[in-house]
C-alpha cells in the first residue's frame, strides 16, 4: 500500500467580514502548492480544527487565509493566528 505525502503549510488566518460563512479565501498560488481543489482544512495546535470550501482570490497574500470573522469567534481562533493549512485528510 503506497503512502501519500500530505503537503501542509503554516499560514496566518485572518478574520474578514467580506468572506461568506463556510468559505475561506486563499491565494490561487498557495492552493496550487498545497494541491487544494475544493476544500481547505486548518488545524491550530492540534486542538482547534476547521474545514471550509476554498475560494481562490488574488487579493489574498500568499502567506494568509481569510475566513469569516463571526465563524472564527465561534471556533475560538483569534485574528492573525498561525495555523497549519492543508487539503483535508480522507474522511
Amino acid at each position: 500500500m503506497a503512502m501519500q505525502k500530505w503537503v501542509e503549510k503554516r499560514l496566518k488566518v485572518r478574520s474578514r467580514d467580506d468572506v461568506p460563512k463556510g468559505y475561506a479565501k486563499i491565494n490561487p498560488e498557495t492552493m496550487k502548492i498545497l494541491n487544494i481543489t475544493d476544500e481547505v482544512e486548518g488545524v491550530v495546535a492540534g486542538k482547534r480544527k476547521f474545514i471550509y470550501k476554498a475560494m481562490p482570490s488574488e487579493s489574498v497574500p500568499v502567506n494568509e487565509v481569510w475566513c469569516n470573522a463571526e465563524e472564527m469567534k465561534v471556533i475560538g481562533i483569534a485574528d492573525g493566528t498561525v495555523t497549519t493549512i492543508r487539503k483535508p485528510l480522507a474522511r
